[in-house]
């Protein structure tokens, strides 16, 4: 296997101390960290394909947190926010955690807490870029099927027998199995009960399996 990006812990912060100190503790356990001093810097910086995670203030010179927050939740789902904040009334913390943030701590902050919600974090934004990758891999097996196959595919992980398929298709029976047959190899399918799986991540619709091409 290979080995796992590094991953980026960002953080945006407008006070230089706060991004210094986070930065040194960041990368004495062996993280790769990014720091800004506004919203509209880290929104210039390049997309990053390695786990990661933002430790977000509040108060910032341009955009706030909140909006920045906004913004993330529609770009980057695999980027969890950590809000490090020097204080915060109930409704913007709530507001903070309802949008999805995954803590919200206030400074200053134990160390240990930090790194603790950080691990955490990473973990969230690994299992969502595998998840990801995962479907990447499924769409594109997708479309190496020709347009019978998928047709094959929809009706059979629909529940369809391979007889009544193949009624419903204007097809033989034989003809049908041997369809399933070369649907389950380009799909990479252990198991019927994968493949019906996978059709059901990749949300497999009666006209996106007649009408693709």
């Amino acid at each position: 296997m290979l080995k796992s990006p590094v991953p980026v812990i960002f953080v945006v912060d407008s006070d230089a101390s706060v991004r210094e100190s986070l930065e040194l503790l960041i990368w004495n356990v062996g993280w790769q960290t990014e720091t800004f001093a506004s919203a509209s810097e880290f929104l210039a910086f390049p997309k990053t394909a390695a786990p990661c995670c933002l430790v977000l203030d509040i108060a910032l010179p341009d955009l706030d947190g909140l909006e920045l927050q906004e913004r993330i939740a529609a770009e980057r789902c695999d980027m969890p926010i950590i809000f490090l904040a020097g204080h915060a009334d109930i409704p913007t913390t709530v507001k903070a955690v309802k949008r999805g943030a995954l803590e919200f701590l206030l400074k200053p902050c134990d160390a240990n807490v930090i790194l603790g919600s950080i691990r955490q974090a990473i973990k969230r934004s690994e299992a969502i870029l595998i998840r990801e990758m995962e479907l990447r891999s499924l769409k594109a097996n997708f479309d190496s099927l020709s347009q019978r196959e998928r047709e094959v595919m929809k009706l059979v992980t629909s529940g369809l027998l391979n007889k009544e398929a193949a009624d419903e298709l204007g097809i033989s029976e034989i003809t049908v199995k041997a369809h399933r047959g070369s649907v389950m190899r380009k799909m990479h399918a252990n198991s019927f009960a994968h493949l019906v799986n996978m059709a059901s991540r990749l949300r497999i619709t009666r006209s996106l399996a007649t009408n693709a091409a």
